[in-house]
């Protein structure tokens, strides 16, 4: 419409400018013709898209033609009474993805459509991790293997924007509503995902409110959300899920007063782990202690460190390692060298180091983990491991002297691992790899930098 006007108009000027200098009565008539022929072009234009069809059609080219004034051309048509036509302007909005898109989008959020609702919601994550809609919220919780999936830093399944993005809080506010009000079920898993991946802190009420609502699919995402926002203080209203009949919200509830560290629900999951529905919640039960270890558990640790089962061995070890008890460190060491599966021997070389044992040599446990950085399919696992080992200082000035040597695999992970646990001494080192030949390490060392800088500025 807007298009047919402009150039109805551009005719009307050009007629006006032929009559410049002839008298009034001329002068008169002229003006005349331009109103009626203005009426006519937009009862014309109006014509031209009175229906749905037609409207959808514009709303395409306009976006298919983009430009700087797409968004605005567009952005009526979320008022449109025909609710294809308003799916098509918020997709279309959505994939335009420019700073305009924000407000249209976040109004998008307040209509009754769900699927409105889901494209305004898919659209503002997609502006802040671009690349978001080719995936959406099937590939927002890709999980790490086995049962470390979610632990130590909260960014190690699926994914989430870097820490230093600042988000509109209109937009986590208006999320937040459509988490606890949205239009079905699945406009709000949807928002929750959205809230986790944007990190929106400030919508953990709706988060934890979404927790009592009858669909499972949406309590396991305000879960993992919870998690990936990282605030101690939403565990214990999520407590009461350790018990939960699905499998999948029982898990991630555990998972999640471990990630958290809520002590308070100890009792309640050593519960679980005595009486266990099933082997799964066993396994999740004993990783969740391990997360957060008292001296009374050590025994536990000690007995499960030679099950036969993998995750409780690995559990165990990750136990032993977080009490660091001097008199566990031979167990541990022997237990490692022992070891034939890759996922409890990480744990145990993670313990290894968490009780002091700061070696580098080829086949000590710290060097160890820092060679699985190269392995595809473990590097996420040792990424963890490390960022949590290098939050002990000592353990983090190990780490310096390996970057002069490293592979460029090693060099990234570790660029995260100190963008995550590093400090200000720290600075200089992901300086030196910002600056690194390889493209790529250069790239990540760039990245930690920029977000180690945003805790520990200059």
């Amino acid at each position: 419409m807007k298009r047919d006007l402009s150039q109805t108009g551009w005719k009307l000027s050009s007629f006006v400018s032929t009559i410049r200098g002839s008298d009034g009565a001329i002068r008169a008539r002229a003006l005349a013709v331009c109103v009626c022929a203005a009426f006519c072009g937009l009862a014309f234009s109006q014509e031209q898209y009175s229906t749905p069809k037609q409207r959808i059609k514009y709303v395409r080219d306009v976006a298919g033609q983009g430009g700087a004034n797409a968004v605005s051309q567009i952005a009526p048509y979320l008022k449109d009474p025909d609710v294809k036509v308003r799916i098509e302007a918020a997709k279309s909005i959505a994939e335009l993805g420019t700073q305009a898109s924000l407000d249209p989008l976040t109004q998008a959020l307040s209509d009754n459509d769900p699927e409105v609702q889901i494209r305004a919601t898919d659209g503002l994550v997609n502006f802040y991790l671009p690349g978001y809609l080719k995936t959406g919220i099937r590939g927002s919780v890709k999980r790490m293997r086995g049962a470390i999936s979610s632990r130590f830093t909260g960014d190690d399944f699926g994914p989430m924007i870097p820490s230093y993005v600042s988000v509109r809080p209109e937009v986590v506010q208006a999320l937040g509503k459509v988490a606890t009000g949205g239009s079905s079920m699945d406009s709000r898993e949807h928002a929750v995902v959205a809230l986790g991946i944007l990190r929106g802190r400030a919508a953990l009420p709706d988060l934890i409110a979404a927790l009592r609502t009858k669909d499972s699919d949406v309590i396991y995402q305000a879960l993992i959300s919870i998690q990936k926002i990282n605030d101690p203080s939403a565990a214990p209203p999520a407590a009461f899920l350790v018990r939960d009949l699905i499998d999948k919200v029982q898990l991630a509830a555990l998972e999640t007063q471990g990630l958290l560290r809520n002590q308070s629900a100890l009792p309640q999951i050593r519960d679980v782990f005595a009486h266990p529905r099933n082997q799964k919640g066993k396994e999740a039960a004993l990783a969740a202690i391990a997360q957060m270890p008292e001296p009374a558990d050590r025994d536990l640790f000690g007995r499960s460190l030679t099950d036969k089962d993998t995750d409780i061995r690995t559990a165990a070890a990750e136990g032993l390692g977080r009490l660091k008890d001097p008199a566990d460190r031979q167990t541990v060491q022997s237990a490692f060298d022992e070891e034939l599966k890759e996922e409890p021997r990480m744990a145990l070389a993670f313990a290894a180091v968490m009780l002091g044992n700061r070696d580098m040599t080829e086949f000590a446990p710290f060097r160890y983990l820092v060679n699985e950085l190269n392995s595809a399919a473990w590097s996420g696992v040792s990424l963890a491991y490390l960022t949590e080992i290098a939050r002990d200082p000592e353990a983090r000035a190990s780490l310096y002297p390996v970057l002069k040597t490293a592979t460029a695999d090693e060099k990234k992970g570790l660029a995260q691992v100190l963008s995550v646990s590093g400090d200000s001494a720290s600075l200089p080192y992901l300086e030196t790899l910002s600056r690194d030949p390889d493209s790529e390490v250069a790239k990540a060392g760039f990245e930690a930098l920029r977000s180690l800088r945003s805790r520990f500025p200059h």
